[in-house]
């Protein structure tokens, strides 16, 4: 794959550095630091996709001439978005209300270039199915201190594998960037080439 113009991704998440340098994406980084504000009245989609864009076009505005790409992930269960625990105590409800049930993980993706003034937007849902966690593993988990900067306090990629019974979807998704999506689009705009 080929990269035919600059690419910047607007995010500090190492996992979303991760996916894009194994796909062979060249880009650089420049983490947004925008203020994520979101309409409370949105739906998980549109709140998933408004942030995704509020960080590609921050980035945008100070570089209008290369594509920035802006993502956000969510966790959804019962219509309720899951963020980053806060607490402990935190971390250990969002687990359990994921616990032997299957809940969502929304990732929306904004590709933004400013000086063709073309915007492209995605939003990918992944199932996810958890195991019956019991106290004890919930605990333990939470005493690994992974579930502090993760989306509904759990990491599939790390070692809150091991809840994971099932995903029904694109996997790199629940990491925090559909890679597959991702590539499809940036190779629909001609930024990236196979050759």
């Amino acid at each position: 794959m080929k990269t035919c113009f600059p690419i910047i991704l607007a995010s500090q998440s190492p996992r979303r550095r991760y996916l894009m340098k194994q796909a062979g994406i060249e880009f650089t980084v420049i983490p947004s630091l925008c203020e994520e504000r979101v309409d409370p009245g949105l739906s998980p989609e549109a709140c998933v996709a408004q942030l995704a864009e509020q960080k590609a076009m921050d980035i945008a505005a100070r570089n209008r001439d290369a594509w920035v790409i802006g993502a956000d992930t969510i966790v959804v269960i019962d219509g309720k978005i899951l963020g980053k625990p806060s607490s402990k105590m935190e971390a250990a409800s969002m687990l359990r209300q994921l616990s032997g049930r299957t809940h969502q993980v929304l990732t929306a993706f904004a590709l933004i270039h400013l000086t063709s003034e073309k915007t492209t937007r995605r939003t990918v849902s992944t199932d996810v199915l958890f195991k019956p966690l019991s106290d004890a593993e919930i605990a333990w988990y939470i005493g690994t201190d992974e579930p502090f900067d993760k989306a509904g306090a759990y990491a599939l990629q790390g070692i809150g594998a091991f809840m994971v019974k099932a995903v029904y979807g694109s996997y790199t998704n629940v990491i925090g960037l559909p890679i597959c999506e991702l590539v499809e689009s940036l190779a629909s705009e001609g930024i990236v080439v196979f050759s």
